[in-house]
């Protein structure tokens, strides 16, 4: 046995069938036993989202400016090595109170709490006698990346909610999630281009499109709700259809290549943004249940369409007073517009919405 190693009073229960221990931790030794140094780890190799230092200050303010009247909730990690809980008493209430000795070199990972652990260090910098204070700890048993990955995604459900794409690319439980992550790596042009972690583009960003709008749009263009499952030739189907697109976007190609760059094709051009994204996959929901060929004949006829921002023929749509609009109505005037270019025909709905719309 590891003779170093870290000892805490604890109290034992059980989740979902696992061990789980919550200990009051002091909260000197936070950034001691709690490492954060995975800022250049890719996001889908990791099981937290990046620091947001403008958070960190805030919450170190907080400490500071309320020293008698704070309330800090309990950080929950993953510990990836033999844990060793010894109770107080063989028998009655005790058992389940005791001591967990963790040995110093397992790694203990946070699953939520990173920005709680960075504003104590740096609180603690500035008033050491916070370090005396405790915060409790919620520790499990590591059961690897995936189950980390998913312990990121629930506990985030129900608190602050983290951006829509890092939810996607942590849910392993949600199969359009699955999808949008499966395309995101084999459909070459997303595989280049998307965004993992946010689910807006920032106006430098090299990147054209976000996983959330990958999953958005393909979960309307196989006609998915929540929790529905996909096949997998509904996989490779979306795969195909998302591929025969990128092939008719010749300034997808072009961006993708380093010969364009994403911010001049935000800011001049319709097909850059995720609202056509979605309403493409509108589009593609009533094609793709033709004949394969009869698809993607029709689908070639996007290559000449004109995407320019400066086509007066998105303003109301896409575009509202010259701004991209991602609500649903638009995205629906959106697909309805593209269908017309493509000789699709209109639902009797889309229909109601483009007299509607002409009014």
């Amino acid at each position: 046995m590891n003779i170093y190693v870290h000892s805490f009073p604890c109290v034992r229960g059980i989740q979902a069938g696992r061990p789980c221990y919550i200990a009051m931790c002091p909260m000197r030794l936070v950034p001691k036993i709690f490492i954060f140094n995975e800022d250049n780890v890719p996001a889908d190799l990791r099981a937290q989202r990046t620091l947001n230092l403008a958070r960190v200050p805030e919450i170190s303010a907080y400490l500071l400016d309320n020293r008698d009247d704070y309330t800090l909730s309990a950080i929950t990690a993953s510990v990836d090595g033999v844990v060793q809980f010894t109770p107080a008493s063989d028998t009655g209430l005790a058992q389940s109170i005791g001591t967990l000795t963790i040995p110093m070199e397992a790694p203990i990972l946070i699953n939520d709490g990173q920005h709680r652990r960075a504003a104590i260090e740096q609180a603690i910098r500035e008033n050491p006698e916070l370090g005396h204070d405790n915060i409790p700890v919620l520790f499990f048993i590591d059961e690897g990346l995936n189950r980390s990955q998913q312990m990121f995604a629930d506990l985030n459900k129900h608190a602050v909610r983290p951006s829509n794409s890092i939810s996607t690319l942590y849910d392993h439980r949600d199969q359009i999630s699955d999808l949008a992550r499966y395309l995101a790596k084999n459909v070459e042009v997303f595989s280049r281009m998307t965004e993992l972690e946010k689910s807006s583009l920032s106006p430098r960003s090299s990147k054209l499109f976000t996983l959330s709008a990958i999953k958005n749009a393909s979960r309307v263009l196989l006609k998915k709700g929540k929790g529905d499952l996909i096949a997998q030739n509904e996989r490779e189907l979306a795969k195909s259809f998302w591929e025969e697109v990128s092939l008719q976007m010749p300034d997808w190609i072009r961006a993708k290549n380093k010969e364009l760059s994403t911010s001049e094709l935000r800011d001049n051009y319709i097909h850059a943004h995720g609202v056509m994204l979605q309403a493409i996959g509108l589009v593609g929901a009533e094609l793709i249940i033709r004949k394969e060929s009869e698809w993607q004949k029709t689908i070639s006829q996007l290559r000449s369409i004109d995407w320019s921002r400066a086509n007066p023929e998105w303003e109301g749509r896409a575009m509202v007073h010259g701004r991209i609009s991602k609500a649903t109505t638009n995205v629906a005037l959106t697909a309805s517009l593209i269908k017309k270019k493509l000789g699709v025909p209109l639902s009797t709905v889309e229909r109601e919405l483009e007299n509607r719309f002409s009014q």
